[in-house]
Order: structure tokens, then sequence, then C-alpha cells
């Protein structure tokens, strides 16, 4: 991996253009395809992530994510530890769920087992990435994993991308839920 002026980029220009999506965003480089049923301990291979989050599928099934007439259904952390929260523009990285997944995920994932909200959601706009943000050369700094970086930032030729992020409007809450035993 290089940093320029020009942003980061990986040393072979054939991976480097492979690892871009079509804003020109670089992604992380993983190896091995993402198959199988998502292991919940761990962060969602970022090729998966990516696929469903740009074509709002089922991370955990890869089928077209659950809808009804109050919209397409996500189920996301609680914001606070009260449940009492703004649901109008949640920021997530968590794609969209299927029926089924939506009725699983919250057993079998640790972080919705502390809570969660089961939304119906009519917006969900793509408006960044969640990644490492590289400094600048000649800037002071360290790489900083697990930054926001919006679509459209000064920051983004800088950022090694892992998640996509949509912010949810339009939302209704079906449930919240607490933490589970």
């Amino acid at each position: 991996m290089t940093v320029t002026a020009a942003g980061v980029a990986y040393a072979d220009p054939v991976l480097d253009a492979l690892a871009r999506d079509l804003d020109g965003a670089l992604w992380t480089l993983c190896r091995g395809e993402a198959s199988g049923k998502p292991q919940y301990a761990a962060e969602l291979h970022p090729g998966r992530q990516k696929t469903a989050m740009d074509s709002l599928l089922c991370a955990g099934c890869k089928r077209p994510a659950d809808r009804d007439d109050r919209g397409m259904l996500w189920v996301v952390p609680l914001l606070d530890s009260t449940g009492e929260a703004n649901w109008t523009s949640v920021r997530t990285a968590i794609p969209p769920m299927c029926r089924a997944c939506g009725d699983s995920a919250p057993l079998a994932c640790p972080v919705l087992r502390r809570g969660h909200a089961t939304l119906r959601v009519r917006e969900a706009e793509p408006i960044g990435v969640r990644g490492t943000l590289y400094p600048r050369p000649g800037e002071p700094g360290t790489p900083q994993p697990d930054t926001l970086v919006l679509h459209g930032s000064r920051d983004m030729p800088f950022v090694i991308a892992r998640q996509a992020v949509r912010e949810l409007r339009r939302t209704t809450v079906v449930a919240l839920a607490a933490a589970l035993p």
C-alpha cells in the first residue's frame, strides 16, 4: 500500500483497480470467498457487507430484504442504554434483513443480544464508508481505524473502506428489545 498526495493505493495497480468501487473508494482486500453463514462474533466480511448494502440484500442469507407497506426491515443495536432515541436519521453499517434472519439474528449476534430495535425504513441513502483513514503525506498522525468518511469528503481518497454506511430515514419503530440473557 502507498500513500501519495492523491490518496491511498495498493502497490499492485491491478489489485488497486479491482479493489475500487464505482465511486473510486478503495476497499479492503480479503482472501477467500464470502460464503456460508455469517459468524456473528466477528465483523461481517467486507465484500459480503458491501454487496448486501449496495443491493439491499440480507447479509445472513443473501436474499432480498423483507419489505412491507412500512418499508424495509432493519434490526440494529439500540442507540443508547435506555432504548429512548431519535430513530429518524440513524447511520448504520448493518445491512437490512429478510424476515427469517430478522427473527434469528438477535439470538445469534452478541451485539444485538445487548439490545436492539426492529425498524421499518422507507429511505436508506448511501452516505459513506467506514474504514481506516490514513494521514496525508507530510501530516502528523497515525492511521485512524473505524472512521466514518462521507461521500464527497476530501478524506475519501485517503480511506481504505471496510463497510458501506447508509442513513436510515422515514423510519417506523416496530419493536425495541432489551438485553437478552
